[in-house]
């Protein structure tokens, strides 16, 4: 008993995260009470559904979200889902997010306005992935900038550029720019993103490590900034040269 007492669990929950889903739902809680605690004190820390859930509905995502969150007993600390379906789920993720600090949400549709409101309880998240959702708007960035002191990385990939205005873009940049100096990585593929937006985000953030404007085609650098002479320690991915993209669409209609 004394031994049962003294037993590491925390190494035992590490273990936990080579198991699957299913394995740690059903059968690591029916070994023993003490395993079923273990699971949901360290195995359901780090909860990632978004290949699990890419063969499911939305319905059956949402409900199977509700339930690793609520089994979870705000131990939460790294979430990540595709696709959840309104305010209310978001909500919910918020409402138990007191130690999270991953949170990847790609494809989300709850709304900008939802996001403005709980924004405050997300104040814990550090990594922030809103890729592809659509009904964010600079109001929701700004609140999350404001509430999320901590924030040092976000991803915010969106749709090719016809799906998006050039406004909105502008007013997305002027929210992380203002609200969020202590980035340290940022992915704004797609955007319709100018040279000048860059230059303000390379201005605005000094510590920056990693800025990713891949397929932002309407952006170009100085050399200099490029190649890291004039930002030391910054990686930047940028679109390739208009030349370079021309001459390889030509290439490939030639072969």
């Amino acid at each position: 008993m004394e031994g049962a007492v003294l037993r590491p669990w925390d190494v035992l929950g590490l273990i936990f995260y080579g198991l699957s889903l299913q394995e740690i739902l059903t059968v690591i809680p029916s070994v023993c009470k003490s395993w079923g605690k273990a699971v949901a004190e360290h195995g359901l820390k780090d909860i990632d559904i978004i290949e699990w859930g890419k063969s499911r509905t939305t319905d059956h995502v949402d409900r199977m979200l509700q339930m690793l969150i609520t089994r979870s007993s705000n131990s939460l600390r790294k979430l990540s889902v595709s696709g959840i379906s309104d305010d209310l789920i978001f909500s919910f993720i918020a409402n138990h997010a007191s130690n999270l600090e991953t949170l990847w949400l790609p494809i989300g549709k709850m709304s900008s306005s939802i996001v403005e409101q709980v924004a405050w309880k997300l104040s814990t998240v550090i990594n922030l992935d809103l890729s592809y959702c659509v009904n964010i708007k600079a109001p929701a960035l700004e609140a999350i900038g404001k509430h999320c002191k901590s924030l040092k990385e976000l991803h915010r990939l969106t749709y090719p550029p016809h799906n998006m205005k050039n406004e909105k873009c502008e007013n997305e940049i002027h929210a992380i720019v203002t609200t969020m100096p202590k980035l340290k990585h940022l992915e704004l593929s797609y955007m319709v993103l100018s040279s000048e937006c860059a230059n303000q985000i390379l201005s605005g953030c000094p510590e920056l490590q990693c800025f990713d404007v891949r397929r932002c085609f309407k952006v170009t650098l100085e050399v200099d900034i490029v190649n890291g002479k004039k930002f030391p320690g910054l990686t930047i991915f940028v679109p390739p040269p208009i030349d370079h993209m021309r001459r390889r669409r030509r290439s490939l209609l030639l072969w």
